[in-house]
């Protein structure tokens, strides 16, 4: 009978190259071939051997496709979501705009919500299930995105609350699909620099039009921020993810559309997420 501690050893230094995260990489590969938690296969190594179809999962791991594509499931906030290569992998760091809407919002929750490029619906069904009164709408560019975002509702009992819609903000008329101002608007919109190199397990694994936004990464935001004034309701909030270098040029922009702006930086200190409300008048 193969030995879990010591077939666990030997991924660990087999992925020690792919991954910055070896161990838990191989326990959760681990766990999945065997069909229980971590925490189970944790407790109960003595009593189970390795299964056969560790292997083939970690020679995949081996060659940088996501934990998340191999396991079919990623965790984000309290949720737990199917993800395919059709949409991005949600993040850690993206829990940062939940944060946030968490914080500003705790006294006057939201009525209304819109995830703009809603992929995996992680952002959405997030709030929703923070802010229990609200419903929600979520968009995107890919039908087979809506496909996982839809079944991720149904996964997370939230489909009564949640609606998707097929819309290209890149598109005329892309806005009707949103209906009313809403009170919220949470974004996460492709802003890799086109071009930019990338681990390769983004690169080769992950949706390249969710990802890449033109010179410095811009082209989205541009298109976004001049139509935050029809989407939100007068007293809403805007709460868009950055990368680390952008919050100056978003800012930037922000302000000349209308918006004050104020930086949230993730659990490592860089900046994450901007939160933009109409500028007060005269200001």
């Amino acid at each position: 009978m193969a030995c879990i501690p010591d077939a666990l050893r030997a991924a660990t230094a087999r992925l020690s190259e792919t991954s910055s995260t070896p161990r838990l990489d191989a326990e959760l590969l681990m766990a999945h071939a065997l069909d229980m938690s971590r925490q189970d296969m944790l407790l109960r190594m003595a009593e189970v051997s390795v299964p056969d179809e560790f292997a083939a999962l970690l020679a995949r791991r081996a060659a940088h496709e996501p934990i998340a594509h191999i396991t079919g499931r990623q965790d984000f906030w309290d949720l737990e979501l199917d993800v395919t290569p059709d949409v991005l992998i949600p993040r850690p760091d993206s829990e940062t705009l939940i944060e946030a809407a968490q914080e500003l919002l705790a006294s006057q929750p939201p009525r209304r919500i819109a995830d703009l490029g809603t992929g995996s619906g992680a952002l959405l069904l997030a709030a929703l299930r923070l802010f229990a009164g609200a419903e929600g709408i979520g968009i995107d560019a890919s039908a087979a995105a809506l496909g996982i975002a839809r079944g991720n509702a149904d996964r997370n009992a939230l489909a009564d609350r949640a609606v998707f819609a097929l819309a290209d903000w890149h598109q005329p008329g892309w806005r009707d699909a949103l209906g009313p101002p809403v009170d919220l608007i949470l974004c996460n919109p492709p802003y890799v620099e086109t071009g930019a190199a990338l681990p390769d397990s983004v690169a080769r694994y992950e949706p390249a039009p969710a990802l890449f936004a033109g010179v410095g990464g811009m082209d989205d935001y541009a298109i976004l921020l001049p139509q935050l004034g029809e989407l939100l309701a007068p007293d809403g909030t805007a709460i868009f993810e950055i990368g680390a270098e952008q919050w100056q040029p978003v800012r930037g922009l922000a302000e000349a559309c209308g918006f004050a702006a104020a930086l949230r930086r993730d659990l490592a200190g860089k900046p994450r997420a901007v939160i933009l409300r109409r500028a007060a008048s005269g200001a």
